[in-house]
C-alpha cells in the first residue's frame, strides 16, 4: 500500500493543475464523486480506487503531453482531485 502512495507523491504534473485539484479537495464526496469520475455505481476500497484512479490519470497525462486535442483538463483535474482525496483514505505506515 505505501508502494501506491510513493506513486502519488511522486507524480509530477503542472503545477496549475495540481493547485486547482488542491482546491477541490475539501469539496470531494466519496459516495458522490467517485462514481462520476469513474462511470462506476460504487467505488471499492480506498486503495483500489486509488489504483484505478492512478491507471485513469497515466492515461490522461498521456493524452496531454501528445497535444490530442480529446484532452480534457477538466476531467483531469477531476481525477487528480479524486486521487487525492482517497489517498487521504488510506491508512498511513507506521513511522519509526
Amino acid at each position: 500500500m505505501s508502494d501506491i502512495l510513493s506513486m502519488v507523491r511522486d507524480l509530477r504534473r503542472p503545477r496549475l493543475l495540481i493547485r486547482a485539484a488542491r482546491a477541490g479537495v475539501a469539496d470531494y464526496r466519496r459516495n458522490r464523486d467517485f462514481g462520476r469520475v469513474m462511470r462506476m455505481a460504487n467505488a471499492p476500497a480506498p486503495d483500489r480506487a486509488l489504483a484505478m484512479l492512478l491507471e485513469e490519470e497515466h492515461r490522461m497525462e498521456t493524452t496531454r503531453q501528445s497535444g490530442d486535442a480529446s484532452y480534457s483538463f477538466i476531467r483531469h483535474i477531476e481525477l487528480l482531485i479524486a486521487m487525492m482525496a482517497e489517498a487521504r483514505l488510506l491508512p498511513r505506515p507506521a513511522e519509526h
